[in-house]
Formats: C-alpha cells, sequence, structure tokens
C-alpha cells in the first residue's frame, strides 16, 4: 500500500524524535545556531529603542523560516517520502530533548560531586575542600539558563536545574512537538524561531525593554497551549520517577499561575508537585534581582 500525504507528517515527525533520541544535537553547523547569528546581524541593523523596529524585526525573522518551511510542503506535494524525510529533518533540527536532558544528567553528577566533596571538608574541617565540583557546576548551569550563579549553593543550583529542565521541556520537545502535528514544517521552523528570538531578546534589560516586546509577547503565543500540556504530562508521567500524580495535579492547579511568566508556571508547578519539593525564590540575572513565589510543598 503506497504512502499517502496524510501520512507523511506524523511518520516525519516521528522519524525525528528518533533522530533527536539516537543523535542529539549536532555539535558543529547546527541549523538553530547558524539562524541565530543571522538574526543577530538582523538585529543590529534594525534595534532601537522602540517597539516599532522590534515588530519588523519578529516579523522578518519568524516569516523567513515559515516561508522556508512553506516552499518546501509545496514542493513535496505529490512526494509523501520527500515529505517524510523533509519533516523528518525539520523535526530533529529544532527539537532539543536528548540534549536537555544530558545537560540535566551532567549538572546531577556535578551536584551529586559537590555534595560529597562539601561532606568530605565538613568532615575534615578544611573550608578549602569542596568548591571544585560546586566551581564547576556553576561554570555548567549556563548550558541551560542565564543566571548568575557566582554566589548559588549546591541546593540554589539544583533548584535552577530542575526549573530549567521543567520550562525547557516545552520549549525543547512537546511545543515544536505541537506545532509540527498541527502546521507541519512551518510550524516547526517558525516555532523554533519565534523561541529563539524570546531568548535572544525577550528580556527587561534596557536594550531589549522595547525592542523585545513583540518577540517575548509572541513568544508568551505560541507557547501558551504547549505550556499547560506539559505540566499535563509532567503530572502523566510522575510514575516513572516515583513521584505523584495527586501532588502533582494539585501543586499545578494551586500554583501554576503564580510564575511571573504566563506559561512558565505550568511545566515548573508540575514537577515542583511531583517530584515533592519547592520552586521559585531569588533569581539573579546580571546583577537584576527577581523574587518568584514559591510553588509546591516540600
Amino acid at each position: 500500500m503506497p504512502l499517502s500525504l496524510a501520512a507523511a507528517r506524523p511518520l516525519g515527525l516521528a522519524l525525528g524524535v528518533a533522530a533527536d533520541a539516537l543523535l542529539a544535537d549536532p555539535r558543529r553547523y547546527h541549523p538553530v545556531a547558524g539562524f541565530g547569528r543571522a538574526a543577530q546581524a538582523l538585529e543590529r541593523r534594525l534595534h532601537a529603542d522602540a517597539v516599532a523596529p522590534g515588530a519588523v524585526f519578529t516579523t522578518v525573522a519568524v516569516g523567513v523560516p515559515w516561508l522556508l518551511g512553506v516552499a518546501a510542503e509545496r514542493v513535496t506535494t505529490g512526494r509523501p517520502l520527500a515529505r517524510v524525510a523533509v519533516t523528518a529533518v525539520a523535526t530533529w533540527a529544532v527539537l532539543g530533548g536528548t540534549s536537555l536532558a544530558r545537560e540535566g544528567q551532567v549538572m546531577a553528577g556535578l551536584l551529586d560531586a559537590a555534595q560529597a566533596e562539601q561532606a568530605d571538608g565538613a568532615a575534615q574541617t578544611d573550608a578549602g575542600v569542596g568548591e571544585a565540583a560546586l566551581l564547576r557546576a556553576r561554570a555548567r548551569l549556563s548550558h541551560l539558563c542565564a543566571r548568575d550563579p557566582s554566589q548559588m549553593s549546591v541546593g540554589d543550583l539544583a533548584r535552577a536545574t530542575v526549573e530549567s529542565l521543567a520550562e525547557n521541556t516545552s520549549d525543547a520537545a512537546v511545543a515544536p512537538l505541537l506545532w509540527g502535528a498541527v502546521a507541519g514544517v512551518p510550524g516547526l521552523l517558525a516555532y523554533r524561531a519565534a523561541n529563539t528570538l524570546d531568548a535572544m531578546v525577550g528580556y527587561t534589560s534596557p536594550r531589549y525593554l522595547r525592542f523585545g516586546r513583540v518577540s517575548a509577547r509572541f513568544d508568551d503565543l505560541v507557547n501558551l497551549v504547549p505550556a499547560r500540556v506539559t505540566g499535563l504530562l509532567t503530572v502523566a508521567a510522575a510514575p516513572v520517577v516515583g513521584g505523584s500524580m495527586a501532588s502533582g495535579w494539585r501543586v499545578l492547579r494551586a500554583d501554576g499561575a503564580r510564575h511571573p511568566s504566563p506559561n512558565a508556571g505550568r511545566p515548573e508547578a508540575a514537577t515542583a508537585g511531583v517530584l515533592g519539593v519547592v520552586l521559585g525564590g531569588e533569581n539573579v540575572y546580571a546583577g537584576r534581582v527577581e523574587r518568584r513565589p514559591g510553588m509546591g510543598v516540600g
């Protein structure tokens, strides 16, 4: 039975997920990194302390990948195998779930080592012992988020890691797959572009407060449904890590809206409930302090 064009999208998505699981992100010539460099060049040309140039920046930087996706699907109309291949490659390019999980594993190892070193240092009453792994963990945190780790304890680093993994599970895995299912290759490429722009200019710093506003709001919009789906999936996956579905659901409902982000709180609250920990608190970004409400009980 010949492959239909309708079946090409789900098959391509599945193959892209498999490629991400087996290969993770390419170490060199990553297409998202290439997009980021192009977006940086465009930002330098358009930047001004105003909303309108930022809107133009967002429109161009998201619109071009969307149009490339539309062109790719038009070229493969009537060619299901080619559509499968294009969808699979695009899915692999935009997913980051495997690399995200590996970063979590690296941080877990470093934090375990830091705890062990600190315990050994306390036993020896030597304040100089127990810092090597902690310093490595602080340096590694930049792979997950933009917080200033210079004064973070092991507990602070653990919280930052769990919060980043929870939020980025939506950004790196769930959201691109949902947009790929709904809008195919254009949805995959446009979503990753929007999410990348938010990471680049979606800050409340003086440079990006106005220029990055449209990028930040657009990213909020495209993640509205995926973040909530991620929260539900996190609750459903609780038994995999020996967590509590009931607690995850309870904290998701009670605390999911307390986060200053309209989306990040859902997966973070669900994770806090499943694991029986408290997330939220004080975060430092380049000297700027943010205090976030607590989520969870534990």
